[in-house]
Parts: structure tokens; C-alpha cells; sequence
């Protein structure tokens, strides 16, 4: 096999593979949005989930980008892990389309029809009027129909480049001899894996082995074995794409790999059973590209048919494989609590509502924290803990909206009215609180990767703030949790020193700045921080605020933000004073030491100018003398 022939053998797998990515993602953009809204909502019954991943997946070409999608229903809670089973299912047997599709590109002619049916001649009728669509006709969605156009063309050129170059090689003989080594079911299941798990993409290795098979060097012995390994293979993407997802994103990537491999285990013990007793005849049957693809497609199809009636069993397997951690448990436990038939007694959802927001607020504490130490110790496993907690929080606050919503239709007493009304209130903050989370990570990321480093004055404010941001968050959630009315007015007091703290921290940068003690990079990351504490304490605030208010009789909360921060009594202001005593940053000040040498050494320079200056003038005056002389 000559340089000429492994060139043209790669070049002609690019075209293919350009051509088949084109194509899906020309077919994605036509349809828009509504390939994920009918994925994420016809899917109540597995029956329906396999018809809809076999017909989505026949569309797009691609069984691993409907995984991808699913996982991502998934992972944001849209869409349950029982649920994704029969998609990804219904995926893997419309991914075996494409290799009829191929089957077009191995039609040829010589004369009349023949001729135009010829795969050269629809190649290259499909490529103008795509080209011409692309170019001339801009509106959407025409330009992307010539995609879609363009993508069919270079695949089947792909294709007939991958054809012509491994045509000669059905005369050489240690081909074929390599070939007759697949023939043994271990290394050719081996061999697909390896091939599709490289290329990530089973059509791309199902169109490779069509391409081999015109050689007349690959047998159904030789061919089946890859066959199987190729769907085995194609998880590999699919795993990829869970890294960073929660625990039933990575459920859902594990489904698609245990389809294939239950598939390839079951039949393999079947099959190559009931040869070894009776010894199949057409085990040397000559593989044509129409036979691997009929071969794909029944392999899958089998597959699918054998595992669809354990479908629950699956979905226990894969929790039994990624257990839950008992913080998870606890998470839903707390969905668990907001029943819908406890709406019809107000008493009960309200108590139901109030244990499942408290699991809410200790969430977003906890992810609060998480962020603060990823400051100063990084790590990409805590950040995307965060990322995937506050996925949670964000459920939180969907589930408990809606059945607070739900509950206030229902006839209630004032109080359990005024207490429905808090939830709804503090909830958003609380979901807010997680939100804040997420941007100092991302600014502790951004940090960590450009190895970028604040001052020591600039990290000893920051840590002295964290300390009093920990504090009021501690208060908050406490006194929301106990109900407790005089822990809540604590808040206030502080909240008002942290945004004091806030504005003179920034003042103390950019005076730092103009000394060249911190450069303009991680002045942005210091101001973004800034900005995330104060809002932290402000929501930390309306919490606050809501518990305090709950104890009067009218539910206002500006106006009663405005009345506490204006009638500040004796409590408040000995409160103040304490903090501020507390979280005071004047105690460690290396700027003040820089400033000092810095007008120092300023000092000794106008001293050494006013030296220069009056030696020189004693020179001069010297020199006049001597002229005098």
C-alpha cells in the first residue's frame, strides 16, 4: 500500500466525514429549535421515545449528537433518565440510515439511464443546484437547504475517493490476508471499537468498511464482528460529552454504551454458539456495501427488540453503577415533599414548602462557599460541582415556584396567605445567591488559567470581606431556617457595612492601579468580585427582610427595607459598630509601607537634583573666576 493510496485513502475519510458533519448541522439549522421541543416533549412512553430517536437520528445522521442532546434534557432536569432510554434506543437504529444512503454512491453506469442514475452524475447535480443556493440565494432557510446540498455532494465524493483508493487492493495479497484476521470475533470486535472510537462516528467506520468491501476481501465472518464493535465505539463521544454534566447526565451517557454492549455480548454468545454446532454456510459469503449496511441495520434493529423489554431494568442498572451521594438524596427528598395532593391542605403544603425551601437556602450556602474556596485553591472538579449545583438550585426554584403558585390559588387564612408570599419572595434571592456562585468561580477559573494573582493588600481586603459575606449568609439562612426574628435583624447592619466595605475596597484598587502595585487585568477580576459580594449581602437583605416583615401585617418589603434603614435604632447601630470592628481592613496595610518608599526614595531623588544643581552652580562659579584671573 504506496503513499499515493494511504494519501488518497485519508483524504477521501475528511471529505466524507466534512461532508456528513455539513449535512447534520445544515439539517439542525433548517429545523431550528424544533428537533430539541419534540425530543423533550414526546417522550412520555418508551415506545414513542424509540420512534423518535430512530427518526430524529435518521434526520440529523448522527445517533451521538441525539444522545448529546438528550443528556443535555437531562442533566438540566427537563427530561428523566427513564425517559431518554427509548431515544437513545430508537438512535441507534437510525443511525444505520446513513449506511443505506451510502449504498447510493457505489450506483454506476455506462450508457442511458444507467448513466444518469450514475453516482457522479447526482453528485454533481445535487453540488450545482446546492452551490447556487448557498451563493445567490441568501434567505434563510434556502442558503442552509444548499448545505445540506453540498455536505450529500462531498460525502459522496468522500466516499468514492475512499473507494478508489482501496480498489487496487483486492489483488494484494497480504490484504487480504490482514483481512481473514478479523474473521477471529475478538479481534474484529476489538478493531471496530478502536476504528469508530478514533473517528467518533459509526457511519463514518460503517461507510470505511462499504468502501473495504469492494475489494471482495471482506466476508460476513470478517465483517459482523466489526460490526458489533463499531456501535460499542461510538459511545465514546457520547462519554465525552457527560464530563462536567450531573450524575444523570452521566446515567444517560452510560445508557448508549450499555445498549451496545449488551447487544454485542448477547449476540455474540448467540450467535457464534449456535455456528459452532451447526456451522452457518454463508460464514465466507463476499460482503457487498448493500450487505454491510442490511447487516448494520438488523444487528441494530435485533438489538433494539432484544433490550426493549428492559427498559426499567436498565434504568436500574445505571443508578446501581452511579449511586447517589446522600447530599443527592437529600436533594430529592426535598422535590419528594412538594406533593401535589397536599394542596388541598393548605397547612401541610405550607409546612411541605417550608422544610423543602429550607434544603434550598442550605444548597445555595453551600455552593457560595464552594466558590470562595475555589479562590485560592482551583480545581476543575469543585468547579464544576458548582456548575452542576446550581443546575439544582435553579430546579429548586422552578419546582417550588410552581407549587407555591399552584397553592396560592387555594382558599387560605391570611397568615398561611402572608407565609406563601414569603417563600415566593425569598426564593428568587435564594436562587439569586446561586447565581453569584457561578460568576466568582468563572472569575476564579479565569484567575487560575492566566495565572494571574492579586497583591497582598488587595487578597488580605478580599479575605477580610469573604469573612464578612460568610457571616451574613450564615445569618440569613439560620434565621430563615429557625424562624428566627432577632438572628434576621443582624443582617441589616451588616449588609450596610459590607457595601460600605465594597466602595472603599474599590477607591483602595485604584489607587493601587496608579502605584503599579496591581496591573489592569486583575483590577477587573477584583471589581467583578466586588460587585457579586454587594449583591450577595443585598439579597442576604430582602431574606432578611421577609422574615422580619412576616411579623407584621403588611407584606412590603421596599418600604420596609426603606424604614429599617432610616429609623435606625439603638439595637442597629450597636450592631453596626460591632462589625465594623469586626471586618476592619485598616489592620494590614503593605500599601502604606509602598507609599512610604515610594516617597522615600522620591525624597532622596530631589535630594540628589538640588545636590546636582548646587554643585554645578559652584562649578560655574569657579570657572568665572578663573576667567577673571
Amino acid at each position: 500500500m504506496g503513499i499515493t493510496m494511504v494519501l488518497s485513502l485519508l483524504s477521501g475519510v475528511a471529505l466524507f466525514l466534512y461532508g456528513m458533519a455539513l449535512m447534520g448541522d445544515s439539517l439542525k439549522k433548517v429545523a431550528g429549535n424544533k428537533l430539541e421541543l419534540i425530543l423533550y416533549k414526546l417522550t412520555n412512553s418508551p415506545i414513542k421515545g424509540l420512534l423518535l430517536g430512530t427518526v430524529v437520528t435518521a434526520i440529523i445522521q448522527s445517533s451521538s449528537a441525539t444522545t448529546v442532546m438528550v443528556v443535555g434534557f437531562v442533566n438540566s432536569g427537563m427530561m428523566k433518565v427513564a425517559q431518554a432510554i427509548g431515544i437513545i434506543m430508537g438512535a441507534n437504529i437510525g443511525t444505520s440510515i446513513t449506511g443505506w444512503i451510502l449504498c447510493l454512491s457505489y450506483i454506476d453506469g455506462s450508457s442511458g439511464i444507467a448513466q444518469l442514475l450514475s453516482t457522479a452524475t447526482i453528485s454533481a447535480i445535487v453540488a450545482i443546484i446546492g452551490i447556487i443556493f448557498r451563493t445567490f440565494v441568501k434567505k434563510k432557510p434556502y442558503s442552509d437547504i444548499g448545505d445540506i446540498m453540498l455536505g450529500f455532494a462531498i460525502l459522496m465524493f468522500g466516499m468514492q475517493t475512499m473507494s478508489g483508493a482501496v480498489s487496487p487492493l483486492k489483488e494484494n495479497p497480504h490484504f487480504v490476508s490482514l483481512l481473514t484476521m478479523f474473521k477471529n470475533p475478538f479481534m474484529g470486535i476489538l478493531v471496530g471499537i478502536a476504528f469508530t472510537a478514533v473517528l467518533q462516528s459509526a457511519s463514518a467506520s460503517v461507510g470505511i468498511l462499504q468502501a473495504l468491501s469492494i475489494t471482495g476481501s471482506i466476508t460476513f465472518a470478517a465483517a459482523l464482528p466489526i460490526t458489533m464493535g463499531i456501535g460499542v465505539g461510538a459511545a465514546c463521544p457520547v462519554l465525552l460529552s457527560s464530563i462536567g454534566t450531573n450524575k444523570n447526565g452521566k446515567r444517560t451517557a452510560l445508557i448508549y454504551l450499555l445498549n451496545d454492549l449488551f447487544g454485542m455480548i448477547f449476540w455474540s454468545i448467540v450467535f457464534y454458539s449456535v455456528n459452532a454446532a451447526v456451522h452457518f454456510t454463508f460464514m465466507d459469503m463476499v460482503m457487498s456495501p448493500v450487505n454491510i449496511a442490511l447487516l448494520n441495520s438488523v444487528f441494530r434493529i435485533a438489538t433494539i427488540l432484544i433490550l426493549a423489554p428492559f427498559i426499567s431494568k436498565i434504568e436500574k442498572l445505571v443508578f446501581f453503577l452511579i449511586k447517589d451521594t446522600d447530599e443527592d438524596n437529600e436533594e430529592q427528598a426535598d422535590f419528594d415533599l412538594l406533593e401535589e395532593r397536599f394542596l388541598d391542605y393548605p397547612p401541610l403544603a405550607i409546612s411541605q414548602s417550608q422544610m423543602a425551601v429550607n434544603g434550598m437556602a442550605k444548597n445555595a450556602r453551600k455552593n457560595l462557599m464552594r466558590a470562595f474556596e475555589l479562590l485560592t485553591d482551583f480545581s476543575d472538579s469543585k468547579f464544576n460541582k458548582i456548575q452542576e449545583k446550581e443546575n439544582m438550585i435553579d430546579k429548586y426554584e422552578d419546582k417550588l415556584g410552581t407549587y407555591l403558585m399552584q397553592l396560592s390559588m387555594h382558599d387560605m387564612t391570611p397568615e398561611q396567605a402572608k407565609q406563601t408570599s414569603k417563600f415566593l419572595h425569598t426564593i428568587s434571592d435564594f436562587e439569586r445567591l446561586g447565581d453569584h456562585a457561578v460568576n466568582i468561580s468563572r472569575v476564579a477559573q479565569e484567575l487560575h488559567e492566566k495565572s494571574r494573582t492579586f497583591s497582598e493588600s488587595a487578597t488580605y481586603e478580599l479575605n477580610v470581606l469573604e469573612k464578612a459575606l460568610v457571616e451574613i449568609v450564615d445569618l440569613t439562612v439560620n434565621s430563615f431556617v429557625d424562624e428566627d426574628l432577632e438572628t434576621a435583624a443582624k443582617v441589616e447592619p451588616l449588609r450596610e457595612l459590607i457595601g460600605i466595605l465594597c466602595n472603599d475596597l474599590k477607591l483602595r484598587h485604584i489607587k493601587r492601579l496608579r502605584n503599579g502595585q496591581c496591573d489592569l487585568n486583575t483590577g477587573f477580576a477584583f471589581n467583578d468580585l466586588l460587585t457579586n459580594y454587594e449583591r450577595i449581602a443585598a439579597h442576604c437583605s430582602n431574606v432578611a427582610v421577609a422574615i422580619l416583615e412576616l411579623d407584621s401585617s403588611n407584606f412590603d418589603i421596599h418600604e420596609y427595607t426603606k424604614s429599617v434603614r432610616k429609623l435606625k435604632d439603638e439595637t442597629y447601630l450597636t450592631a453596626f459598630e460591632e462589625y465594623e470592628k469586626k471586618y476592619d481592613i485598616n489592620g494590614y496595610q503593605p500599601e502604606a509601607e509602598a507609599d512610604k518608599k515610594f516617597s522615600a526614595k522620591a525624597k532622596d531623588s530631589e535630594k540628589n537634583k538640588d545636590n546636582e544643581k548646587s554643585s554645578g552652580k559652584k562649578k560655574d562659579k569657579d570657572k568665572k573666576k578663573d576667567k577673571k584671573k
